[in-house]
């Protein structure tokens, strides 16, 4: 149940301290000190999504103050930096979704920021292979969809064409996206932050938001109002004051959602993927991206071939239920998140409906002999010793309380007197860091109609 919302006095806002940001900035020099702890917009989060967002609405408006608050002391620690770092070509979204027009138009500004920052990336495909001649219709089915979206280059290729592109790739067919690339996420985050800073912006690192009121009118200031009524306080009890709030809070997006006094709807359920890796004497197996042909009936990918900027290439991920919302290890555990997601009845309906698939991928991260059988499949030279355990990231699944996935953009805002003061991006789903750019026009555009800044 979302907490009151109490009004604090008109003492409080007043009482903000000047507070400057701490920890190390993109180019590993401190961040940008605020000479003030107000500011016209607060965006809550510095992840990929929020640091665009915040980028975008500096640069469109560049006479009000803006602040982007992180409870960690790095920018994009979690989702951000935990990735695959695919640039996604939009073929698997619904036509005329949201999805798949940020998507397609996201890779697009993706591309051209990074050749105007010079941030390296390589375009090297992808090839989305048949296995089995049952995969074909569906093969088929991701073509036509594609096609729909504006997927540019798609065709679909035959096995010796395959083996071209991919010697040691095995399929009866092959849906081949050449202009699908890889990147590092966390490298475009912290040239967005660097962008915000240098159009004047502040970076308020190490502030876990713990609680969002609108300060209370003095008799004397009840003609104008408070010019920046809403308190944000931290975890140790410090404060920065603001006109309005975003929250792209990734993770925990459901809570602050709570805090400022809206639905509890729909809840994040954390899943962890468990990568391996490829020794690096065998990553000559692996050119380009090779994924399977997604199975409708159940909720993810599918384990895949992602070679990666470094040169080394990540095998998975798998899919399972995390206890802890960051938790990337095996043993990481928190009672409360663990509490939060076995209490929702909309995670018990999704395990429900996914019974089998939840205990095949509980089996296979268990067990490298299962995952490697997978990938046989595919590149049957793979075997179990030339592989390794590697990294994971955590997905931060939106989920309704009849346990399905929320599979597009929610906004919410709050109620009461904090309601018309602030934005939720409740979900922002995968292919978010390819679509950063253009999530970020999308936010942007909500906050100016909301606002009307």
């Amino acid at each position: 149940m979302a907490p009151l919302l109490l009004l604090l006095p008109v003492r409080a806002w007043r009482c903000c301290r000047r507070r400057g940001a701490t920890g190390a900035g993109p180019s590993g020099r401190p961040l940008s000190s605020s000479s003030k702890s107000t500011f016209d917009v607060a965006v809550i989060g510095a992840g990929i999504v929020g640091l665009a967002s915040a980028r975008e609405l500096i640069l469109r408006h560049p006479s009000l103050t803006f602040g982007v608050l992180e409870k960690e002391k790095e920018l994009a620690l979690h989702q951000s930096g935990h990735n695959s770092g695919v640039i996604h070509s939009g073929i698997y979204y619904t036509p005329g979704s949201l999805k798949a027009k940020l998507c397609v138009e996201g890779a697009a500004l993706c591309y051209e920021y990074c050749d105007q920052k010079g941030i390296p990336y390589k375009q090297c495909g992808k090839l989305i292979v048949a296995a089995e001649q049952e995969d074909i219709p569906r093969l088929k089915a991701l073509y036509a969809r594609g096609l729909q979206n504006r997927v540019r280059g798609l065709q679909l290729i035959t096995s010796k064409e395959i083996q071209a592109k991919e010697p040691y790739c095995r399929g009866l067919m092959a849906l081949d996206s050449p202009y699908t690339g890889i990147v590092d996420y966390k490298q475009i985050a912290q040239a967005y932050a660097a962008d915000f800073q240098a159009a004047g912006g502040a970076i308020l690192t190490d502030f876990e938001v713990h609680d969002m009121k609108v300060a209370k009118e003095s008799p004397a200031e009840s003609q104008e109002g408070i010019k920046y009524p809403v308190v944000v306080r931290n975890s140790k009890g410090e404060e920065i004051c603001c006109r309005h709030l975003v929250s792209c809070a990734g993770l925990y997006s459901d809570r602050l959602s709570q805090i400022s006094g809206c639905s509890p709807e729909p809840r994040i359920v954390p899943f962890r993927g468990d990568y391996l890796v490829l020794k690096p004497e065998k990553c000559y197996l692996v050119r380009g991206n090779i994924y399977p042909v997604p199975d409708p009936r159940f909720p993810f990918l599918g384990i895949h071939f992602t070679p990666r900027m470094d040169g080394s290439v990540w095998l998975g991920p798998n899919a399972v239920l995390a206890f802890k919302r960051e938790g990337y290890r095996f043993y990481d555990f928190s009672l409360r998140d663990f509490m939060d997601a076995a209490a929702y009845s909309g995670l018990w309906k999704l395990v429900g409906r996914n019974f089998s698939y939840g205990i095949g991928e509980m089996y296979r991260a268990c067990f490298l002999s299962a995952q490697v059988k997978q990938l046989q499949k595919f590149i049957p030279e793979v075997t179990i010793n030339d592989i390794l355990r590697g990294p994971a990231g955590v997905r931060a699944q939106a989920l309704d309380s009849d346990g399905n996935l929320i599979d597009d953009f929610v906004f919410d805002g709050g109620t009461g007197d904090i309601g018309g003061r602030i934005l939720h991006v409740r979900n922002a789903p995968s292919p978010a860091a390819t679509s950063s750019l253009a999530i970020a026009k999308m936010i942007a555009d909500e906050v100016e109609r909301r606002f009307e800044l």
